[in-house]
């Protein structure tokens, strides 16, 4: 029994190795992560690239899911795609001129420049030279993208004790909160349009101050102080609103999740840290049991083990690996095993194997009946390769755990439509 759950953990790093290899072949065509489009849904010739209006974000998750796995592998390969994750969120910073968020940039005489900016027009394109190379670049900066940026930097900071590697994400991490604490929390674009406003949520402004301390205690470790004493006992506002409606607008609760990270494990006061805790058992208790294998390893990290949730979450990363690659079109509208209870939404969680592709599965509603795209956009995989790699480093995947090899339950094949 012990040597099918080894050759099932070691099974499972292979894979999420050969996940950290695809994306540095296929996702970074310039230096933070895009999703390639192909020519046809057999062909492996890219087309051009896709989502680059959320490169920000999953740069930042794949920073730290590659900063986790350096932590538990120390190899060379791990630091490497650390350090390139750095470089990419350093052109999004470099790019702007003032220390400004980009989504995403590109070199403007790249062959893929046109698609992005035809899908990500509305955001903005900037253009701008950058260590002699002319580059374009996504405006109008949200909340997401900061938030997964500065989520990935405090993970890496500490994950990764190399002095070459802290230096950066100081740098990184100062450069950020500078231009957002002199803007007093609004995002100014060049044009002197203002792209979002962390003014209504303490939660993230305190999650990146508390990163900044971290990192650079001399400048920000007051700040926070006085922000926490003066707006941490708001922490807990927007988090009851965002869990009035736990389907539509998913997304917002991976940035409630990530920003709790930080936020409650680098506090130091246990007044503070239990305040934050009660704002977090308030969003805990809406996604506790929605089948989500990175909330539960951020659970697990900051409650520490649990045996059914972490056996749970075992169980979700093994479906993951059942999970289509590219972005083929499901409905399951109809189907007797997901009774429809509101308009595209089924009134029980769907099994990960069959639920609906995106960019990030964590940040999908588990209730959602219908949707994809043509099954040409390849997901990067970030999404298995952090909780993965989080659950190694927390001991709830282990290549020596002596528990019983976990039988896998196959996709149901959704119903045909005309």
């Amino acid at each position: 029994m012990k040597d099918n759950t080894v050759s099932t953990a070691i099974g499972s790093e292979n894979v999420a190795i050969s996940i950290s290899q695809n994306i540095q072949q296929r996702h970074l065509p310039h230096g933070t992560i895009l999703d390639p489009v192909f020519k046809a849904v057999d062909s492996d010739e890219i087309d051009y690239y896709a989502r680059g209006g959320d490169s920000a974000i999953w740069t930042g998750h794949y920073l730290a899911a590659e900063a986790f796995r350096y932590r538990v592998t120390a190899e060379a390969a791990a630091l490497e795609d650390v350090r390139r994750a750095l470089a990419g969120i350093r052109l999004l910073v470099d790019v702007t001129g003032n220390n400004l968020l980009a989504r995403c940039l590109f070199p403007t005489n790249s062959p893929y420049a046109g698609k992005i900016i035809e899908e990500e027009n509305r955001h903005g394109v900037y253009t701008s030279m950058l260590n002699g190379q002319e580059y374009q670049w996504i405006g109008n900066a949200s909340r997401d993208q900061y938030s997964g940026v500065i989520f990935g930097l405090g993970v890496a900071y500490d994950m990764v004790e190399d002095a070459e590697t802290r230096a950066e994400i100081r740098d990184l991490v100062t450069r950020l909160l500078d231009f957002l604490v002199e803007r007093h929390w609004f995002v100014v674009m060049p044009d002197g349009s203002i792209s979002t406003v962390f003014t209504g949520h303490p939660d993230q402004r305190l999650s990146f101050l508390q990163v900044g301390r971290r990192v650079n205690p001399a400048r920000f470790g007051d700040r926070y102080t006085d922000h926490r004493r003066l707006h941490s006992i708001q922490v807990i506002a927007p988090i009851a609103f965002d869990v009035l409606d736990d389907h539509n607008s998913y997304f917002k609760f991976n940035l409630d999740t990530i920003n709790f990270y930080n936020l409650i494990r680098l506090e130091n006061n246990s007044t503070y840290r239990n305040r934050y805790l009660r704002a977090y058992d308030v969003l805990r208790r809406t996604t506790d049991d929605h089948g989500n294998a990175h909330f539960n390893m951020i659970d697990h990290a900051l409650r520490g083990a649990n045996d059914s949730r972490d056996a749970a979450t075992r169980e979700l990363l093994d479906q993951w690996l059942l999970r289509p690659r590219r972005d083929k079109f499901l409905d399951w509208r109809g189907d007797s095993h997901y009774p429809t209870s509101a308009e595209n939404r089924t009134s029980v969680v769907m099994p990960v194997v069959n639920r609906i592709n995106t960019d990030f599965l964590w940040q999908r509603s588990p209730f959602l009946l219908s949707g994809g795209g043509a099954g040409l956009i390849e997901t990067a995989g970030i999404d298995y390769i952090l909780p993965y790699w989080m659950a190694r480093f927390h001991g709830v995947i282990n290549e020596g755990l002596n528990i019983p090899p976990r039988p896998t339950r196959p996709p149901i094949e959704p119903p045909s439509r005309t």
